[in-house]
């Protein structure tokens, strides 16, 4: 996929909310640079679920993809120079250390906007570059806890219910991507380079954009939670899983009245619309109480004749043979550098009917460092000057180097 073609970007962040911004803008095609330390970044060696495939983490295989690795050191003044000089060649620079830490290492968007003033310099923190929050350490289920998201996931006679996916981080990339996006279409008509700002404290905020406009504008709320599984305070119900004879089935956005006719629920017959929400936790009672009576295969085609928005609550191990995830090329399976096969998540778009390519799996370290720097202008003993005293690495193939 080459709608990006020609954007060169070079990434200096780290964990997930970052690498993925930045891994969404490679799938589409910009020349995505990783800036590393001679260890590697975070989500190289740490891995969730501590599973590595082969010797490569899952969170390097998560977000790591169409991109080039240079590793160099930032506290050597050479390696330091060396990147600088990468600077004056790119269209944006992207970054989500904690406020503070770029400016320390030189790096900061005053420094380098002197070196390329058409620079796009983008910033992914936890709470905001300013505040009095910008100190503290910004991650998914803080970020989850502080923003309400928990406190208004679960049911109401249980506890506070995180998010089983750092949704937060994921909510983030896609703003960080979208921003940079916004600022690069800027720049083609203005040429001006400026500074872009996303936090994961508003990502959480904006995940949450319906409820919280409920909320804040008078919608009744007596509780955080809601009882017989409705998923959400100011939703109607049913709205949620419910127990089948051999599983759970989700309907959501139905009738009392049509519910009757669907499920035989003479109790339901003749109810106002108004009590889906007025009445929810009781018609959501009854609900369940006959959708036990059958299992979830037995209701489906029930459900759907009487075109009842239903769906049967899955697990992962299902995801990979669905008919429609398998049509939209929603995976894709290719060697890591290791010879590992890896399943990938493929970009969520399609352009012209094609789903992005995976052009590059996740590079080890300093895989690209050489030819990054002659890019950029260094000569080939330069460069090896530069790995004997140890400013650099490089894991390039032999074969590349010569």
């Amino acid at each position: 996929m080459d709608l990006l073609d020609g954007v060169k970007i070079l990434s200096f962040n780290h964990f997930l909310a970052g690498p993925l911004g930045a891994q969404i803008l490679a799938d589409l095609g910009a020349d995505v640079i990783t800036v590393e330390s001679l260890e590697g970044a975070f989500q190289r060696n740490w891995a969730v679920a501590n599973h590595f495939v082969g010797k490569t983490s899952i969170n390097h295989l998560t977000c790591g993809r169409n991109k080039r690795s240079l590793a160099v050191d930032l506290k050597r003044p050479e390696g330091l120079a060396a990147v600088k000089k990468l600077v004056g060649t790119v269209d944006v620079v992207m970054e989500n250390f904690r406020p503070g830490t770029m400016d320390k290492l030189g790096l900061g968007y005053e420094t380098l906007k002197e070196i390329n003033p058409g620079l796009i310099y983008a910033v992914c923190s936890g709470y905001g570059y300013t505040g009095p929050y910008k100190d503290r350490p910004g991650q998914d289920m803080l970020l989850q806890a502080l923003s309400g998201l928990i406190m208004r996931t679960g049911n109401a006679d249980g506890p506070p219910t995180p998010v089983g996916s750092p949704v937060v981080d994921h909510h983030a990339a896609s703003l960080y991507a979208t921003s940079i996006l916004a600022a690069l279409y800027a720049k083609s008509r203005t040429g001006k380079g400026r500074l872009v700002e996303v936090n994961l404290y508003q990502a959480a905020i904006h995940l949450q954009i319906e409820p919280l406009m409920a909320w804040m504008n008078g919608a009744p709320s007596p509780a955080p939670r809601t009882a017989e599984g409705i998923a959400s305070w100011c939703s109607v119900g049913p709205y949620g899983p419910l127990p089948t004879a051999d599983g759970h089935l989700v309907i959501s956005m139905a009738t009392p009245s049509a519910l009757a006719r669907a499920l035989g629920i003479e109790a339901l017959a003749g109810r106002p619309d108004s009590d889906s929400f007025d009445k929810r936790e009781e018609v959501t009672g009854l609900v369940a109480q006959r959708l036990r009576e059958k299992t979830t295969a037995e209701w489906i085609p029930i459900l759907d004749q009487h075109k009842i928005w239903n769906a049967p609550v899955r697990d992962y191990d299902a995801l990979q043979e669905d008919p429609q995830l398998q049509h939209l090329g929603a995976f894709q399976t290719a060697d890591s550098v290791d010879g590992e096969a890896v399943t990938f998540v493929s970009y969520p778009g399609r352009f012209d009917g094609q789903t992005p390519d995976i052009r590059r799996v996740p590079q080890a370290l300093g895989a690209q460092t050489r030819e990054v720097l002659i890019e950029a202008g260094y000569e080939p003993a330069e460069i090896d000057s530069l790995l004997t005293r140890g400013v650099i690495k490089d894991s390039s193939p032999k074969e590349s180097q010569s």
